[in-house]
């Protein structure tokens, strides 16, 4: 599957900060895929508004979440990313989904990824439902990853062009590459209906603190970021990170400017990090006695 999924000649774009990393890879033969993409994605309309009118906490693996007290979560809708269930006290909250976008094959290969899945499926809530690129979809097959557990695919395959202006990202449909995993999981928190949302450990912050951290030791994908030197700097220069982030930037606008038009509430609760394109709310308001 490895072969598949690499292309002749790949147009870099951002590297994710916390996790997975993306570039925009095109695959030449979308039919190596024993499951049919648009049925994998299609079944997403399951989902639609599952919480609508609700909130959820979103997750990142900044290490700015050092500085919360992630135990106030226990009892809310979580959603955590990629190596997410490698927090201390992981289980206490129990996220209930769970959200990785398209990997990127380099340092990481196809036996990684098993290693990883393998890994994540272990830490996750017994009950988290997993939601993936429909790029692994064959791998998870092939190979009976995640045995048991509920798994939804995103068909991340539209350019940044596409994005849209006023609709909510419809995620039983195509939906743009994303440029960071938080992007992925807005797109899903507002299509599973819900009204406010928090971001928690989004730091975004590497380009002024110079390095690549986490809120916790990596395990299976320690030493496999391709963006990465060995003391965790960007071997990326300026002109390509600061290129990226007005990509990324771009697309948090984006989502802010669709959730204003749909009275949707996205808050930034980090404390701390360098994103802006949201309001900021302390994460102990959350749990004041005027919000319960």
């Amino acid at each position: 599957m490895a072969s598949v999924l690499k292309r002749a000649g790949f147009v870099a774009s951002w590297f994710v900060p916390y996790g997975v990393h993306v570039l925009r890879r095109w695959r030449k033969d979308r039919a190596a895929l024993p499951a049919d993409i648009a049925r994998l994605v299609k079944a997403n309309r399951e989902l639609k508004d599952r919480h609508l009118g609700e909130r959820c906490f979103i997750l990142g693996n900044g290490p700015s979440a050092r500085n919360i007290d992630l135990s106030k979560l226990k009892g809310e809708t979580v959603i955590s990313v990629s190596n997410g269930y490698l927090f201390p006290g992981y289980a206490e909250f129990a996220p209930k989904y769970h959200c990785v976008p398209q990997i990127t094959y380099g340092l990481m290969t196809e036996e990684d990824t098993v290693a990883w899945f393998n890994e994540m499926h272990e830490g996750l809530a017994r009950n988290a439902e997993v939601f993936l690129s429909t790029n692994e979809a064959a791998l998870v097959e092939s190979r009976h990853l995640f045995p048991g557990r509920k798994i939804h695919y995103l068909n991340l395959g539209k350019g940044f062009d596409k994005w849209p202006t006023e609709g909510l990202p419809d995620i039983s449909k195509a939906v743009p590459v994303v440029y960071s995993v938080p992007i992925m999981t807005l797109m899903v928190a507002m299509y599973l209906g819900f009204k406010e949302i928090a971001l928690l450990g989004i730091d975004h912050d590497q380009f002024r603190v110079s390095t690549y951290n986490y809120a916790f030791e990596l395990k299976a994908q320690k030493g496999k970021d391709i963006t990465q030197k060995k003391d965790r700097t960007s071997n990326q220069s300026l002109y390509d990170e600061f290129r990226g982030l007005f990509r990324l930037w771009q697309q948090y606008r984006g989502l802010s400017t669709i959730a204003q038009i749909h009275g949707i509430g996205i808050f930034n609760s980090t404390p701390g990090g360098e994103l802006d394109e949201f309001p900021r709310k302390n994460f102990a308001d959350w749990f004041s006695d005027s919000k319960n």
